[in-house]
C-alpha cells in the first residue's frame, strides 16, 4: 500500500474514535450539586475528647442521591473550559429523593423570607467605644453605634439628614452625636436637638432627624433589627445555650473580611479544608488528618438547617452543625472527659454581609473545659492567631469571590462538590435558593440575583491628613500601617479590639524607650573611663537593644499579615 494511503487509513480511523461517545469516568464520590457542605475550624482531635456523649455512629438520613454528579440534561451543558469528562451529553441527571422542603412555600419552592426582618450581629459589645461614633454596614445600609451619655447602645442610619454627611465622622458631645460638617446634635432617638445656625425663637423642623435602629445587647453581642416597618421580633434573636452552662467561657474576636459573607459561611461550614489549609496553625490541624467526612443532614426549615457531621476515622465523635437565618453559625461538640464529666466545646460564626465583597465575623470559641495553657498565654497571642487562621484563607476565598461575581451563574454550574466533604456548602447554597429572593442579591444552587449596583469602592485621598482621618473607624491615627486596606490586618482586627490596639500601643512605647537607654548607654560607654565600665555599660546596650527588638516583634506579629512560606518573595 502507498505510503499516502497508508497516512489517509490512520487519519480516518482516528477522527472516527474522536466521534465515539466517551465513556464517562468512574466518579462515584462525587456530591450531586444539590447538597451541601462546610463546618468551621472545629477539629477536635481524639485526644481532646476521648469518648462522646452521642457515640453511636449512625449512617447519613434524609438525603439519598440516585447518579453521580447531579447534572440535568435538560439544562445547558457545563460552560466551555471545563475538563471533558465534565461536560458530556446524555449524562443522567441526579435526583433527590424525599427532598424535606419548608412548609411554608410558595408554588415556586421559595420560602417567604425579607432580609430586613432580622437580626445582624453589628459587634462584639466589649468592644464598642465609650467615647466615638463607629461606622458599620448591613449589606448597603450604612450604620453609626455609639453609647450615650447613660451608657446605652444607640444606633441610627449613618447620614445626616442636613447634607447628607457621614454621622460616624462626628464626635459625641455629652451623650449626643454631633455632625461635624455643621455642628447639627442627635439625641438617642435620632431627633435632632440642635442646630447652631438657627436663628433665635426658630424651631427645629420636625423632619431633621437621623432614622433610627433598635439594637439589643444580648450573650455580648450587638444586634441590629434592620425593618424600618415591621417592630422588632423578639423571637428572631439569636439565643446560644452554652453561654448559660456554668464554667462556660470564651474568646472572641472581630474581624473584617474582604470577601462577600456567603462565602465566609461557606469556609466556616467547611471542616474538610482545616487540615490541608489550616496545617500546623494549632495542635488539632494536621495535613496528615485529611480524610472522608459524613453528614447526616436531620432538618431543613425555611430559616436553615441542621445535621451533624464526622469523620471517617473517628465516628464517635459526632459534631452537631447549625445555620440559621440570616447570617448564624454554630457547630457543638459535646463528650465526656476522661474524669467522666460532661463537656462542651462549642464556636459561633457570626457573618454579618457588610456590602458587595465585604463581611464582618464576629467568631466565638467557647468550651466548659478550660486548657490552661489558655490562662497562660496572652489573649494577644490567640487573637494573632486567629487572624493568621484567616489570612490563611483569604487569597483563595477572595478569588473565589472574583469567579462568582464575574461568570454570574449559580454555584451548580461551577462547583464539583463532593459526597464526602461538601454537603453543608450544597445545602447552604440551596437554603438561597429558597430565600434569595429575599435578599438584596445571592448566589444559589440553582438561581441567582446578581447586585443591582456595582460595589462602591471607598478610597480616601492621598497625603497626611488623610492617613489620620483613615486610621481607626472611631478614633484617628497616625501611620501607613493604619489606613483602610481590608488585606491588612491592622485594619481587619486590631481597630476593632481594645486589647490588642492597648498591646501594640504599650509595646511600642516600651521599643522607643528600650531604644533611646540603649543608646545612653552606649554613648555613656564611650565616654566611660574604665574596662569596667565600659564592658558594663556595652553589655546593658545589647541587653537593651535586644529588648527593643523583642517589643518590636510582638508589635509586627499582631500587625502584620501572616504569608506562607512558599508565597513569599
Amino acid at each position: 500500500m502507498q505510503p499516502r494511503l497508508v497516512l489517509r487509513d490512520f487519519l480516518s480511523r482516528q477522527r472516527a474514535s474522536e466521534r465515539a461517545p466517551i465513556k464517562p469516568p468512574d466518579m462515584t464520590t462525587l456530591l450531586p450539586p444539590t447538597t451541601l457542605s462546610r463546618p468551621s475550624l472545629l477539629s477536635i482531635s481524639p485526644a481532646v475528647a476521648p469518648r462522646l456523649k452521642n457515640s453511636a455512629a449512625t449512617p447519613a438520613r434524609g438525603v439519598r442521591w440516585q447518579g453521580v454528579l447531579g447534572i440535568d440534561s435538560s439544562r445547558p451543558r457545563r460552560r466551555q473550559g471545563r475538563c471533558r469528562a465534565a461536560v458530556v451529553e446524555g449524562e443522567t441527571g441526579t435526583q433527590e429523593d424525599g427532598v424535606l422542603f419548608p412548609k411554608e412555600v410558595a408554588a415556586d419552592g421559595a420560602a417567604k423570607y425579607d432580609w430586613q426582618e432580622e437580626w445582624y450581629p453589628l459587634y462584639l459589645t466589649k468592644e464598642v467605644p465609650d467615647d466615638a461614633a463607629l461606622p458599620l454596614t448591613v449589606y448597603d445600609r450604612q450604620l453609626v453605634l455609639y453609647r450615650d451619655a447613660d451608657g446605652v447602645l444607640r444606633c441610627h442610619e449613618d447620614r445626616c439628614p442636613h447634607r447628607l454627611a457621614k454621622l460616624s465622622e462626628g464626635q459625641l458631645v455629652d451623650g449626643k452625636l454631633e455632625c461635624l460638617y455643621h455642628g447639627w446634635q442627635f439625641d438617642g432617638q435620632g431627633k435632632c436637638i440642635k442646630i447652631p445656625q438657627l436663628p433665635d425663637g426658630a424651631k427645629i423642623p420636625r423632619n431633621a432627624c437621623a432614622r433610627n435602629y433598635e439594637v439589643r445587647d444580648s450573650q455580648g453581642v450587638v444586634w441590629v433589627w434592620m425593618s424600618p416597618s415591621s417592630p422588632p421580633d423578639a423571637k428572631k434573636l439569636p439565643f446560644f445555650e452554652p453561654y448559660s452552662r456554668p464554667g462556660f467561657t470564651d474568646l472572641s474576636t472581630v474581624h473584617e473580611l474582604p470577601y462577600d459573607h456567603s462565602i465566609l459561611l461557606e469556609n466556616l461550614m467547611d471542616p474538610a479544608h482545616v487540615p490541608i489549609s489550616h496545617d500546623r496553625t494549632d495542635w488539632t490541624a494536621k495535613r496528615e488528618d485529611a480524610q472522608p467526612l459524613a453528614f447526616d443532614v436531620a432538618e431543613r426549615t425555611a430559616r436553615g438547617f441542621a445535621g451533624h457531621w464526622w469523620r471517617e476515622r473517628s465516628p464517635h465523635l459526632r459534631n452537631a452543625l447549625r445555620f440559621e437565618a440570616p447570617c448564624v453559625l454554630t457547630n457543638t461538640l459535646e463528650y465526656t472527659d476522661k474524669d467522666g464529666k460532661e463537656q462542651c466545646f462549642s464556636a459561633h460564626f457570626l457573618c454579618r454581609p457588610a456590602g458587595q465583597g465585604k463581611s464582618m465575623l464576629l467568631v466565638r470559641f467557647g468550651s466548659t473545659a478550660t486548657s490552661p495553657l489558655v490562662k497562660v498565654v496572652p489573649k494577644w497571642y490567640l487573637h494573632q492567631n486567629a487572624g493568621k487562621v484567616f489570612e490563611q484563607d483569604m487569597g483563595f476565598l477572595s478569588s473565589q469571590n472574583e469567579v462568582l461575581m464575574r461568570e454570574k451563574v449559580p454555584t451548580k454550574e461551577l462547583y464539583l462538590n463532593l459526597r464526602s466533604s461538601d454537603t453543608w456548602v450544597a445545602e447552604y447554597r440551596r437554603w438561597m435558593d429558597r430565600a434569595g429572593h429575599g435578599m438584596p442579591y445571592y448566589f444559589g444552587h440553582s438561581t441567582l440575583k446578581a447586585p443591582a449596583l456595582p460595589a462602591v469602592v471607598e478610597q480616601a485621598p492621598a497625603g497626611a491628613v488623610a492617613g489620620i482621618s483613615a486610621s481607626f473607624p472611631a478614633k484617628g491615627g497616625l501611620g501607613t500601617p493604619h489606613a483602610p486596606n481590608p488585606t491588612n490586618r491592622y485594619f481587619r482586627h486590631v481597630v476593632h479590639c481594645k486589647g490588642c490596639r492597648d498591646t501594640v500601643n504599650k509595646y511600642t512605647a516600651l521599643k522607643n524607650a528600650f531604644v533611646v537607654l540603649a543608646a545612653v548607654a552606649a554613648a555613656a560607654a564611650v565616654l566611660a573611663a574604665t574596662r569596667q565600665w565600659k564592658a558594663v555599660l556595652l553589655a546593658s546596650a545589647a541587653v537593651l537593644a535586644a529588648a527593643s527588638y523583642a517589643c518590636g516583634s510582638v508589635v509586627s506579629l499582631i500587625t502584620t499579615n501572616f504569608i506562607r512560606t512558599h508565597r513569599r518573595l
